[in-house]
């Protein structure tokens, strides 16, 4: 918490986005047989598997365990997130009548999502909880496409095609991430972060023009919970500085851009976040601790640094390797 507002630590704060799940022997045993989004649904299964990597590692921060996909199931979006495959929508959104079926998400829809936080608040103590939500531009991809996409063809043709009806979207996207965020600060978490994911396939200025208002007012509603809020995008190094001006205290940077390049993107007055490979974590030791204290060096030029990965925790990491990581990171910025 005192990283993200750019105040003195005793060690450089480490935690690794999807640490919660994936590559956990634990996680995948209490998962057999249940359905992603049904176990999003669940308040001991989110607290459990929210909790299983604060047990392993040393990590600083927990991360709410659900998916970007929760809040548009909770208001009636047909969807399923099929394994090996991603979210798949049942009926894509491709005009105004499509984007009417977003509506207004309440506490009523996730009494799950309180539940779960407010437990978590309690059995992690001092530890904070981050909670989190999709970003408009990813949720709207997935909407529109119907499912993953390399290409983002019927996102953008949307985009640059029929504005309108873009700008209508985005709104009621951006309405949905801010409520969602809101329910989980109310019950307790202590920062959040959107993860606007393939926000990184827009080029600067159509995200100034068509994403960025959007992005905008969800971090502005969110200032006056008084909660830090983190940013974060693949791909983004193009979009670093306008992702600063869209009013996250933090910006996360993916491994594609070295943190001291990063600090000239984005502006004065932000921490960053950030930003070793994950693939990274599957050569030996001696290659992973080189680079870990690289990006921690790289991180000391900003005017606030939180460790994490690049991206999210690959499936098949060895959890071995993120324990001694966590280790190390502390170790080597207390002693620096």
């Amino acid at each position: 918490m005192r990283a993200c507002r750019r105040l003195p630590v005793p060690h450089t704060p480490v935690w690794f986005m999807r640490q919660a799940g994936r590559s956990l022997p634990e996680y995948l045993k209490l998962r057999e047989g249940v359905p992603m989004l049904e176990s999003c649904r669940r308040p001991d299964m989110i607290v459990e598997i929210t909790m299983q990597p604060v047990r392993r590692y040393a990590v600083d921060a927990a991360i709410f365990f659900s998916d970007i996909m929760v809040p548009l199931k909770a208001i009636g979006v047909d969807l399923d997130i099929k394994p090996g495959v991603g979210p798949v929508i049942a009926d894509p959104i491709r005009d105004a009548q499509g984007a009417t079926r977003l509506r207004e998400l309440t506490p009523d829809d996730v009494p799950y999502v309180t539940e779960a936080v407010g437990g978590l608040v309690s059995e992690l103590g001092s530890t904070p909880l981050i909670g989190f939500a999709g970003g408009p531009f990813t949720l709207a991809s997935y909407l529109i496409e119907g499912g993953p996409s390399k290409n983002h063809d019927h996102t953008k043709a949307m985009m640059y095609g029929a504005p309108d009806l873009w700008a209508n979207l985005m709104e009621r996207l951006a309405d949905l991430t801010i409520a969602f965020l809101k329910i989980q600060v109310a019950a307790g978490a202590s920062a959040v972060q959107v993860f606007d994911s393939w926000v990184g396939a827009v080029a600067p200025e159509d995200y100034r023009a068509s994403v960025l208002p959007h992005t905008s007012r969800i971090f502005a509603e969110i200032e006056a919970l008084g909660v830090p809020r983190i940013h974060f995008g693949v791909g983004t190094g193009e979009l670093l500085g306008l992702m600063g001006e869209a009013g996250a205290d933090v910006v996360g940077v993916d491994w594609r851009v070295p943190l001291d390049e990063a600090v000239g993107r984005v502006e004065a007055g932000k921490a960053l976040q950030g930003n070793l490979d994950p693939a990274l974590l599957f050569a030996p030791w001696e290659v992973v601790e080189r680079r870990a204290r690289d990006v921690l060096t790289r991180g000391r030029t900003a005017e606030g640094h939180i460790f994490n990965l690049g991206h999210g925790v690959l499936p098949s990491t060895d959890p071995d390797v993120l324990a001694r990581l966590t280790d190390l990171v502390h170790e080597v910025s207390a002693a620096s």
